[in-house]
């Protein structure tokens, strides 16, 4: 496997450049609290809206927080959300779209309708809606990321599965005597994986984009968190008075990381295809 992942890596520069920057990113996410120059939260009304310098590299905002520091430890926050609510709707709806496309009848009905209603609704105002019902916390945003993205993963799973179900190969495992379940774990699952991790990897980028736009609105994190988005939010009003690092790096940093995973789906996929292993 892992003769396999250089091999990928090796034959595609964008797909290293990408897998370089998401490691880099996870790896901000994991020691960013430790490493930043400042406090994230400590204020010096001395040192309020300094442009970049060498004692602050990204600038300070309106109450003198360091903008370093602060872009450095939303890593961690930022990225929990999108990987913790990516991998949620994965497991739902990737297993119902299976079940819909593998079984169809009532199965498929049920959850397609399901999808259906969500897809009738604009996606940012359901999410909206349901951190304004249930309270913006970081769960409930989880939560709301999942759920407009379950119809995504449905549909591409049930395509997916419809085509599978009737192929030789699962026949073959059927005649040997394996369950439905079986066949589903261990025949279906493997060969729609890559599809999906490519949708993983898009979706993983519009995870932190819908964090950073609930937050944005006043519906996401609550201040003074340190978030991209609550940051672009109170940089956003200075950039005409001349204050433009205060929203520029938190949006920079927003912009690196939705690029590096939409650059990451192929790779993904060309890593768990079992066809490319062979």
């Amino acid at each position: 496997m892992l003769r396999h992942a250089r091999h990928v890596i090796a034959e595609n520069p964008i797909t290293g450049l990408s897998f370089a920057l998401f490691f880099l990113i996870a790896l901000m996410a994991l020691i960013g609290p430790y490493i930043a120059p400042y406090d994230p939260l400590a204020s010096d009304t001395s040192a309020t809206l300094q442009p970049p310098s060498l004692a602050h590299p990204f600038g300070t905002d309106l109450v003198g927080r360091d903008i370093l520091s602060r872009v450095i430890v939303a890593t961690r926050l930022d990225f929990m959300i999108a990987l913790s609510s990516v991998a949620l709707v994965f497991v739902l709806g990737g297993f119902a779209g299976i079940a819909s496309g593998y079984f169809g009848g009532w199965t498929d009905r049920i959850i397609g309708r399901i999808s259906d209603t969500i897809m009738a609704f604009p996606l940012f105002v359901l999410a909206m809606g349901i951190v304004a019902a249930l309270g913006n916390t970081v769960t409930n945003i989880v939560i709301a990321t999942a759920i407009i993205n379950f119809p995504l993963y449905v549909r591409v799973a049930r395509a997916e599965a419809n085509v599978r179900r009737d192929a030789g190969f699962v026949q073959a495992a059927r005649l040997s005597g394996n369950s439905e379940m079986r066949i589903l774990l261990t025949q279906i699952a493997p060969n729609i994986l890559p599809i999906m991790m490519v949708q993983v990897s898009l979706t993983m980028g519009y995870a932190i984009l819908n964090a950073a736009g609930l937050s944005f609105i006043g519906l996401g994190v609550k201040p003074p968190t340190p978030e991209w988005g609550i940051m672009v939010a109170e940089g956003a009003t200075n950039i005409i008075s001349g204050e433009w690092w205060i929203a520029l790096f938190p949006g920079a940093a927003l912009m690196i990381s939705v690029f590096c995973f939409n650059l990451l789906g192929d790779g993904l996929r060309d890593l768990v295809d079992p066809q490319r292993r062979t």
